[in-house]
Parts: C-alpha cells; structure tokens; sequence
C-alpha cells in the first residue's frame, strides 16, 4: 500500500516507450520536482518552464500544452540516465534548495515559517518526524505499566493505535462497528466519496498510490483503513461489535473505569490508566424532529445509517436535506428513481471540481509509484492551495459595505466566482436560479465540490427541489409547510448529525464525579481541542473546536492531535506521577481567545441564520478559528506549565 522513496529500491523498466506513455498523464510540476531529486540539477528552477500559478484540484500549474510536452521529451532523458545509472540518488537537495522548489512547484512564495511544517509533511528523508518511537528518556517499565483505552476505531483511533504501538504503551480499541474506518465505515450511502483529495486524505506515514480515484468512494477508503491496521499488526489491540456507555475516573487510585457493552448486550468494566476518545463530531446521525415520521409506510433510512434493503429503482423517492450527504446521494441516484423530491433548508455554495469523479490514470499511478519523491511532491501541490492561503477570505471586515452577499474583499470576489459557475450551468431557468444561489455569504458554511452533477440532477424532469420545509409525514409521503402533499415510497433522510451533543451518549465523568455533559453544556471546549480541566488522564481526538472548514485535511490534524496527546503522556511518563490534567486558568484563557477568534470570522456572519457549525445561541463551537499552521506549531509539544500533575498519593 505504501512506499518510502528513501528506503525502497527503484525498479525502472527498459522500455522507454511504457515510460513515455506514462508521462502523458504525468502532473508535469510534480515530475519537474523528481527530475531534480533523479538528475541532481537545479537548473530547471531558473529556466523559462515553469508553472504559471496553483489552485485547488488544478495539477498542471496552468502551463501550455508546448511546455508540457517539452517538460515530458527532459525527463524521459532525465528517468533513462537515472535507470541506466543504476538508480542511484545524487545528494539530496538542500532544505534551502527544497524551498525554492516549493516556491517554483506553486508558483509563489511560500513563507519560511512554513517549510519546516511541510518538510514533516512530505518526509523527504524518509523520516516520520510525528512519530514518538521514545528512546530511553521514558522509562520502558513505566510504558508498560501504563495502559491507555482509546475509544473510537476511525481515522482517529486507528492513528492513535500506530502511535501507542510505536510508543510501547499497551492499549486497547473499543469500537462499536463490526470493523475499522468509522465514517468510511457507516456511511454507505450511494455516491458517498471523500472531498479531501485522496493522495492527501491518507496518513502521512502510509501514503497509498493505489487509489482508483482521485476522491475515492466508501469501499476503497475502508479498505485502506483496515490496510493499514493489517500493515502495523494492530488487529489484536481492536474490540469489535463493543459500545462505550461511560468512564468514571477513580480519584482514589487514579485510574479511568471503562463500560462497554457489545452486540449481543454483555455488558464489561475496563480500567485504564489514561482514555483517548477518538469518536469524532460526526458519527450519531440526527433525524429531523417532524410529526407522523413513525407512521410513514414505506421504507426509510438516514443517509449516514444506510439500509442495503432500500429499493428505490422506479420508486417515488423524497430526499430531506441538500448538505454533503444529500449533494453525493441525489445525483447518483436522479436517473434510477421514478421521481425524487428535494427538501432544501438552505442551498448550498459550491466551487467547481472537474474531476471529482474521474478515475487516476493509469500513468499517473505508474509516476506515483515509480519516480523518485514524486508522490510526496504530489502530496504537497494538493496539500498547499488548501492550506492558509484561503483564511483571509473568512476574516468580515466590519466596514465592508455588502454584508449582504460577502464578508470582505475577497470574499466578495469569491461570491461572484461562486455565483457565475452556478448560473453558468442553470442557464435561463430564473425559477431553480433563485433556488440555488445561496442566501448568506459564501464559505459560510460547508462549502461542496462539484462537478455539474449537482444541478444537472436538478434539472432532470423526474426532479423537483422544494424549498419549503416539511411540515409532516404520513403513511403515503409528505407535506410540505404550504400544503402541498408528495406522495413517497421511500424517504431518505440527509439530515446530518448530533454536533450539538458531542460524545452523546456516553457518561464521562471526571473528578468529583462531575458529568462531562453538564461541564461543556451547549458550548463544548478543550484546550487545544484536546484537553479538559477536572478530566485527568483523558483526551480528544477531533475534539471541540478542531473542525475544518475553509482548508486542510482531518487527516493532519489528527496526526497533530495525537502528536500532542502522546506528549502529554511523554511528560506524565517522565514526571513519575499518576496523573496530568489541564489547568482551569490554561483552558479558560485558550477559550476566551477561541471566543473572540470566531466572532471575527465568517461562520458566525448575521447572514448565516443556521448551519450545524453554530450552537442554539449562534455560536460556532466545532471549528478550529485559527490558521492550519497554528495548530501544526502549538501541537508540537505539551507545555508543563499548561498542566498539573497529580501523584499517586494525594496530598491530605
């Protein structure tokens, strides 16, 4: 599934003519990046061929067809005298070097605080710079003697398990599913693909080049989860089918009771000296609170709780919901239903993606696999227009006269931006048109990738997307709230989840026996996303306040988060102490900024009426506010001053 270019033997074949056709589907700025590494020379980054700019999605650095195929007759030379040679790497570039191959590969500056970030990133060395493989400076008995319970077998918890398991800690997974991949896992919706690029929504230290897509569909994203849980030889610390239904942390002996209950209702206590808690904010799909929903006779499911016995083929099908799930599921399944009703809440802003659908070629996965550093050279083009460059658009400008539509500057040349390409594919049909363009400013909630999918469904004759809300159920359909009736055989219900009751149901209870639940409230927050005052031993993987929403990948964070939380135990392992918990004033004073950050930016905009980022009181409580470069920095180690360290005798 995975190779390290430092560490793996280049095997190139003899036929220059295999080579050759491959290139052709080559990212040539990616390709121009290998050469240097195979051939030593820089001189590519003075001469006149070169990428014209960077945007999302777009691989080819806008460059002429001329230079393309200019770049391709090079490196052919350059990949024959690198395989004739023996495949043998010249000296590596150095990091000064490697930057002005960033600033070239995108087409401008990237800021020197950034390199050292993207170097961990790409692992040009072929070192996992995240991983704490600790050496004698924690002692081993002290590993051993320190069991972690991680709750969750998703993204999170399978990265949570490669760490301990690099750390010496014993460990144990509880999920609640039959197998690992969470989302990837549950949600099996027709259409469901992932809208991070593949070749970045993978593990930094398990980059896969298999990917059939370049936003693969469910079953290829779970393959790869349980690859890599079969990769690390980690099947062994998973429990399967298994619920957490609580944690009660003991201060008496300091240590965490864990309740599970698995599939056939047996019911177990665990204890653990710390827990990680790698559920996430959203796996507990919420249904909408509508009358007569039970006395529908038809079939019914909720997106994120796909039934395989659903048939909609031929069927009268309503759809409530135009978020992310309903975007994916309703153009996938427009042609195959007799009709399909949409209830849209509020439209949806979307940006083009031309090929989010489309398959890798088959050259392109030969380059990945084959040229020396170009799979992490293609990592950092995906992962860098998705980094900072976007935040100044979610920054309002109070004195920016059209509040209305856009938040400032940029935000409003994103709104035209956004607007053209939807009136570009709705034409003349000024009815759906003003259906379609959102009534807030853009990014101001989950923005979509699209590639005309979407509002080619719209279109179809078997279609029709309401815009009022649905005012009951009945055995036969729904009604809408200005009467009308739509009769249905099935009901899809695209309604998103319980991002208002995060870690719901579970009971977490803290020291002095204090509900996890009542602490957080409507407004659940951690320190850094990760920690609890009153919650020792206990941390979050995307916790409170550690979504995404303008850029990045879940995936980074994730490698951050865990980052940070095996720091916390390196420091408690090195103390000698039974316990570590986040300082009230610590949390209190990271919070109150988090406060004042949000109310900065665009997601909690007058225009934005509701979105399951806000809370009942309009207060956007899933987000990380701040650049993906802070959480990179201030992840990357715990402070002692942030937290207190409790020892195994309390003092009277």
């Amino acid at each position: 599934m995975s190779s390290n270019p430092s560490q793996t033997p280049f095997e190139l074949p003899a036929d220059d003519a295999l080579i050759a056709g491959a290139l052709e589907d080559a990212s040539i700025p990616t390709l121009m990046m290998s050469m240097i590494h195979m051939s030593g020379d820089t001189a590519l980054l003075d001469g006149p061929l070169r990428p014209a700019g960077v945007y999302i999605n777009e691989y080819q650095g806008y460059m002429s067809e001329e230079d393309k195929a200019a770049v391709r007759a090079q490196a052919l030379e350059v990949i024959r005298a690198f395989r004739d040679g023996g495949c043998a790497l010249p000296p590596p570039p150095s990091e000064e070097t490697i930057h002005r191959m960033m600033n070239f590969l995108v087409a401008q500056e990237v800021p020197q605080d950034y390199v050292p970030m993207m170097l961990e990133e790409m692992e040009l060395d072929g070192r996992d710079q995240r991983s704490d493989a600790w050496g004698p400076e924690v002692p081993a008995q002290r590993r051993a003697d320190h069991t972690v319970l991680v709750i969750g077998g998703g993204m999170s918890g399978v990265l949570a398990a490669v760490r301990l398991q690099e750390a010496g800690i014993p460990f144990v997974v509880i999920e609640k599913n039959p197998s690992v991949g969470g989302t990837w896992y549950e949600n099996r919706y027709p259409g469901v693909r992932v809208d991070v690029g593949n070749h970045l929504y993978c593990y930094s230290f398990e980059p896969a080049h298999h990917w059939t897509q370049y936003f693969s569909q469910q079953p290829e994203l779970q393959r790869y989860f349980e690859g890599v849980v079969e990769n690390h030889g980690l099947q062994s610390h998973f429990r399967f089918n298994t619920e957490v239904t609580g944690a009660t942390w003991d201060e008496s002996r300091k240590l965490w009771t864990v309740t599970t209950v698995d599939s056939a209702g047996n019911t177990e206590s665990h204890e653990a000296n710390s827990v990680i808690s790698a559920v996430g904010q959203l796996n507990r799909p919420k249904l909408p609170d509508i009358p007569g929903v039970e006395n529908f006779a038809g079939q019914w499911c909720h997106s994120a709780a796909w039934d395989d016995s659903v048939d909609y083929h031929g069927k009268n099908v309503v759809v409530v919901g135009s978020g992310a799930s309903a975007f994916q599921l309703v153009p996938t399944i427009a042609a195959e239903v007799g009709s399909l009703t949409v209830f849209q809440r509020s439209a949806p802003w979307m940006f083009e993606n031309p090929i989010y659908h489309e398959d890798v070629p088959e050259g392109k996965k030969w380059c990945l696999q084959h040229l020396p550093f170009y799979a992490r050279w293609f990592r950092f083009l995906l992962f860098w227009p998705a980094c900072d460059g976007a935040y100044d658009t979610v920054i309002v400008d109070p004195d920016w006269p059209h509040q209305e539509r856009s938040a400032n500057e940029m935000n409003e040349f994103v709104y035209q931006m956004f607007s053209d390409y939807i009136r570009g594919q709705v034409g003349d049909d000024e009815e759906l048109l003003k259906k379609v363009i959102p009534d807030y400013v853009p990014m101001g909630k989950r923005t979509l990738q699209d590639n005309g999918s979407w509002l080619s469904a719209l279109k179809r004759d078997n279609v029709a997307l309401v815009t009022q809300s649905v005012a009951s159920v009945s055995e036969g359909g729904v009604t809408s709230s200005d009467g009308t009736f739509y009769p249905a055989d099935v009901i899809i219900y695209a309604t998103g989840f319980q991002t208002d009751r995060f870690l719901w149901p579970m009971e977490i209870r803290g020291g002095d026996g204090e509900l996890l639940s009542d602490r957080w409230g409507n407004e659940p927050s951690a320190y850094l996303g990760v920690t609890v005052p009153g919650f020792p031993n206990f941390y979050c993987m995307y916790g409170p306040g550690t979504n995404l929403a303008f850029g990045g990948s879940l995936i980074f964070n994730g490698e951050c988060q865990i980052r940070y939380i095996m720091e916390c135990l390196k420091l408690l392992l090195q103390s000698g102490d039974a316990a570590l918990q986040c300082r009230e004033a610590v949390h209190d004073d990271y919070y109150r900024r988090f406060r004042e950050q949000h109310a900065r930016l665009i997601w909690e905009h007058p225009s934005i009426k509701s979105s399951f980022y806000q809370n009942a009181d309009g207060k956007v409580t899933l987000l990380w506010p701040w650049k993906i470069h802070d959480m990179w920095s201030w992840t990357r180690s715990a402070q002692a001053s942030d937290y207190e360290l409790i020892p195994q005798e309390s003092a009277p």
